[in-house]
């Protein structure tokens, strides 16, 4: 009599967590609403007296700032992924700012950071130039705006009466695309033949001509009697005009924090930050399309040809010398664009603000995200501003308040208290972004969500390493035994 197996059952243990997973494969759309409204309670619901405050907002709002990529991949219909994205950054996020306006902060970080790596990606992940001092047009941007606006004394602009009205900032804003642009085809022209390498040294020594040119620029005379300021040098320029908003944008704000509750005890300063999130979100999109555009375009693809393969695409007809002019120009301006934006919002802007560790940290994004993706590049730059703004911080901050807070007991206050400053999360932002980058090679070197293309051909050369090389059975043929083929007598009348 045969013995009938029984089903083999699972310990209680795995049992809710193998709940979950079926939960989350079969209902993909509402395990998505569910996490979402999860972490926009808990970003309502904490504050900054509490003592974990700096672990939930740290987990809270990463989620919520990379929920829209995952919506994206869901399978609804694109007006209701539009709906659910626009929900996040046009309802969510400025509603945590009014309560907050350290999230509104962020996401003005994570915009202008991903308008300049989608600048940067035209170069590096479409056209296959290595560019090292992209932070370069990012300053022509922001110092065009700062110079012409800043009302700072010993200033050349103001002597001669040319100070700019703050009404101004939307020609200047046009004209640090212009300037940036004319700066990219001005590097571009001399690195024409060159690459790799060379062209990264040559790139790096031009960010930091342009880095040191605006400390040098503190006094151009020759006169040690007279000074002409045109950057004030070092100390930076402070004071820089922010545009002029009509008075019902204020007063449309306030009428918005009564409505909900929320107190705010400095109303000008909330509605302009409330002013840059939306035009670096406006600013942001338009910067997407005109990328996707020129992606599926005949430039997008003269590009990849260039990346490719330089001696083919000259072959088959592409203009080498303007279509990497074009990139050069065309990412550039992007940089130029969000520079003049960050110098308004900022109201200052100094040297040490475009340092070669910025255009470090910008070639990081583009690589963590995928280069040459655009979606890719986007997420790119919201995890890794996230990770060095507010996740790092935060785990400094936390750690601080285990030493002080008279909540916690005493002997894990003294606990945290042997920890050394020098060891503190915040001071570690570039070893943290060398191990990221190290992980990002070896496991996943095409980036978090690679573009097509790159994806296939990084699969395509690992496998070939992968692949043995043919055993060899029978020596080399000499050299003497290869004759032509059209040769009479075969080898014997090679000479």
């Amino acid at each position: 009599m045969a013995i009938q197996s029984q089903p083999a059952t699972q310990p209680p243990a795995t049992q809710p967590r193998e709940n979950i997973r079926a939960f989350l494969a079969r209902h993909p759309i509402a395990a998505t609403l569910v996490l979402l409204a999860l972490a926009f309670i808990t970003l309502l619901t904490i504050n900054r007296n509490q003592l974990l405050f700096p672990l939930w907002s740290s987990i809270a709002f990463p989620i919520l700032a990379i929920l829209p990529f995952l919506i994206l991949n869901l399978h609804i219909p694109t007006r209701f992924k539009v709906l659910l994205g626009l929900l996040v950054v046009l309802v969510m996020v400025p509603y945590l700012g009014l309560k907050d306006s350290f999230y509104l902060e962020l996401g003005c970080q994570i915009g202008i950071f991903a308008a300049m790596a989608l600048g940067l990606n035209i170069v590096v992940g479409f056209a296959g130039l290595l560019d090292l001092g992209y932070i370069a047009f990012f300053a022509v941007g922001a110092y065009l705006w700062g110079v012409f606006s800043s009302p700072q004394s010993n200033n050349v602009i103001v002597a001669s009466n040319a100070l700019a009205s703050p009404a101004l900032f939307w020609v200047f804003l046009i004209g640090g695309i212009l300037l940036a642009a004319l700066a990219g085809i001005l590097l571009g022209l001399p690195v024409l033949r060159l690459k790799g390498d060379y062209l990264a040294i040559v790139t790096l020594g031009f960010g930091e001509m342009v880095r040191v040119l605006m400390s040098n620029l503190g006094n151009i005379s020759s006169d040690p009697n007279v000074k002409l300021n045109i950057t004030n040098g070092a100390q930076g320029l402070p004071g820089i005009a922010s545009p002029p908003l009509p008075h019902f944008v204020f007063d449309a704000v306030g009428g918005l924090a009564n409505l909900f509750g929320i107190p705010i005890t400095n109303i000008n300063s909330i509605t302009y930050q409330l002013f840059f999130y939306v035009l670096v979100l406006i600013i942001g999109i338009i910067i997407v399309v005109i990328a996707t555009g020129l992606e599926n375009s005949p430039i997008g693809r003269a590009w990849t040809a260039i990346r490719e393969d330089e001696v083919a695409a000259r072959a088959m007809g592409v203009p080498l010398v303007k279509m990497k002019l074009m990139a050069f120009a065309m990412g550039a301006s992007f940089a130029g664009a969000m520079g003049v934006v960050y110098a308004a919002k900022q109201t200052f802007v100094s040297p040490e603000s475009f340092s070669f560790n910025q255009s470090i940290f910008i070639l990081v994004i583009v690589i963590v995200g995928g280069m040459g993706s655009i979606r890719g590049v986007i997420l790119g730059a919201v995890a890794v501003t996230l990770l060095n703004l507010e996740i790092l911080p935060n785990l400094s901050i936390l750690l601080n308040s285990f030493k002080s807070n008279s909540t916690v007991p005493e002997f894990i206050q003294n606990i945290f208290k042997a920890w050394p400053n020098q060891l503190e999360p915040a001071q570690y932002q570039r070893f943290v972004f060398g191990i990221l980058l190290v992980l990002m090679m070896i496991f996943r070197p095409a980036g978090i969500l690679p573009e097509r293309r790159r994806k296939m051909e990084i699969e395509a050369q690992m496998k070939g390493a992968d692949e043995p090389v043919p055993h060899l059975d029978s020596p080399l043929t000499p050299l003497e035994t290869l004759a032509p083929l059209d040769t009479p007598g075969g080898p014997s009348n090679v000479a």
